[in-house]
């Protein structure tokens, strides 16, 4: 390592209206290092970031980079000094391909027509080297959401950097994808490259890491070497107590059937075949998980179930009565919340404020309006308990959605669907985004709803949170559910050949 830091940061501070982002901030990155930053939702790691690669411009406070100071406008300038940031909300336009959106506002248009061969055949060999299975001809809008993160990481390779930031890239990978780019950050190290991990997944960072700094309320409270600490300690430097691995579990049996599935085939949205004849049952005080890759029809199924996506065949009944094809409004009314995988699609306005956000589905019903007006004092008191109970960082409930980090803006979307008080809850990657604190506090807010008797339906690729509080799961792989297994953790390797599509061993539930 270098004898002066490869990138220092001195008292950086940063205050949007109200809200102080960054209070002073003061790290120091070394060259060839991985560097994790961890950091409750809020704490100001990706504004920090921000500032870094010229999306946001620091108040005070100075960026020294390469023995420089620096202080960049935008982040195409980063870009030019081979900083390179991959964020958490990705940046890409979803009409034009990969290859057009690597180009986009790179010369002019004649030049990018005769370049875009040499385009596609530097993509491949980038996506080949780092075993990232990216097509450059490929429309983003039809790519699955961990494909899209593979596009927006296979970017910043493609512009050539020295400094990589990564913000939360492994929330939407699944763990062989994860395993890869744990791995591609390992194998650009050895190419001479830095890398700064910005994650809430403390085991990922103890596999990586060479020095880890965490973040608290907008400052740098501790860098620690890696081999000097624990997961245990790094969660209590994070939200300032002990954190619980693990969570206790009521062991009463499940009740009545809430929601049956019969059958079920549909289409992507691409028109090819994504769910497959699907048949389950979720009852009353149960978790049923669903595992998978990505990509193998759990975010089919689940637009599916909520109305977002046509049903070629098969029946989908809630409380014994037949929803299949209803819209998304109809299924809403009928004691269904939606947890979604995208929530900047299907989840929240972002341009909305929190208030807005959080009677979308019901703000023509009681008491949030009577004759047709809106009543202002109960959403902003509804809002409010929202805010406080689930822990949501806000300047206020009339701050708009969009301006919060999207942990916080998860917290959100949870708090208002477990509100409507439903009978069945289809949740889509729960945890996304999110920090280890807020993750007990959710996780132990979904046991909350099982044991008082409600049916939950959760899909995720994140292995822990399903055998953290499911009671049973169930594996989907092309569009079929294959097998069955109980939350048993030695039974692991089953549980991965099922998601590999291998079914010469048998998974039963037990």
């Amino acid at each position: 390592m270098s004898q002066k830091p490869f990138l220092r940061v001195d008292n950086i501070r940063k205050r949007f209206g109200p809200i102080i982002a960054s209070d002073g901030v003061s790290l120091e990155i070394e060259e060839g290092e991985i560097h994790s930053l961890l950091g409750e939702n809020g704490a100001g790691k990706s504004v920090l970031m921000s500032m870094i690669c010229g999306m946001v411009r620091p108040d005070e406070g100075e960026i020294v980079y390469k023995g420089q100071s620096v202080r960049f406008n935008s982040p195409r300038e980063a870009i030019r000094q081979r900083i390179g940031m991959v964020h958490q909300h990705f940046m890409l336009v979803p009409n034009l391909t990969v290859a057009e959106n690597y180009i986009l506002g790179q010369g002019s248009a004649l030049r990018v027509i005769n370049d875009m061969d040499k385009v596609h055949a530097k993509i491949r060999e980038l996506s080949d080297r780092y075993a990232l299975d990216v097509r450059p001809d490929a429309l983003v809008e039809d790519l699955s959401v961990g494909e899209q993160q593979r596009v927006e990481i296979l970017k910043a390779l493609f512009h050539g950097i020295d400094l990589l930031i990564l913000d939360e890239p492994t929330a939407v990978l699944t763990p062989q994808e994860t395993d890869r780019l744990l791995a591609l950050m390992g194998d650009l190290v050895k190419d001479g490259k830095t890398v700064v991990f910005i994650s809430h997944k403390l085991d990922e960072v103890m596999r990586v890491s060479n020095r880890i700094s965490v973040m608290r309320d907008g400052r740098v409270v501790h860098t620690v070497n890696v081999g000097e600490t624990n997961a245990r300690e790094l969660a209590r430097m994070m939200v300032g107590r002990d954190v619980r691995m693990e969570l206790p579990r009521s062991p009463e049996p499940a009740g009545r059937v809430v929601l049956s599935v019969e059958n079920l085939t549909c289409r992507a949205e691409t028109g090819l075949p994504a769910v497959r004849n699907v048949s389950l049952n979720v009852r009353a005080g149960e978790i049923v998980g669903i595992a998978g890759v990505s990509g193998n029809g759990q975010t089919e199924l689940s637009l599916a179930l909520s109305g977002l996506l046509p049903v070629d065949s098969g029946r989908v009944m809630l409380n014994g009565k037949d929803i299949t094809g209803l819209d998304p409004a109809s299924i809403n009314a009928c004691a269904f919340s939606h947890i979604p995988e995208d929530r900047h699609k299907h989840g929240v306005v972002l341009s909305l404020s929190l208030s807005e956000n959080t009677i979308l589905q019901r703000y023509d019903q009681a008491p949030f309006a009577s004759r047709g007006m809106l009543n202002r004092r109960a959403i902003s008191e509804h809002t409010r308990d929202l805010i406080q109970r689930f822990r949501v960082k806000s300047r206020d409930e009339n701050q708009a959605i969009g301006a919060l980090s999207g942990g916080n803006q998860q917290k959100l979307v949870v708090a208002r669907e477990l509100a409507r008080k439903p009978d069945f809850i289809l949740v889509n990657q729960l945890a996304r985004g999110i920090d280890i604190g807020a993750m007990e506090f959710v996780m132990e807010e979904m046991l909350k709803q099982r044991d008082n008797g409600r049916a939950i339906l959760l899909i995720s690729t994140e292995l822990e949170e399903l055998f953290a509080i499911c009671d049973r799961i169930l594996v989907m792989f092309h569009g079929e559910i294959l097998g069955e297994l109980p939350p048993d953790r030695t039974r692991l390797d089953e549980l991965g050949l099922l998601m590999a599509g291998n079914t010469d061993q048998p998974a039963l539930a037990s």
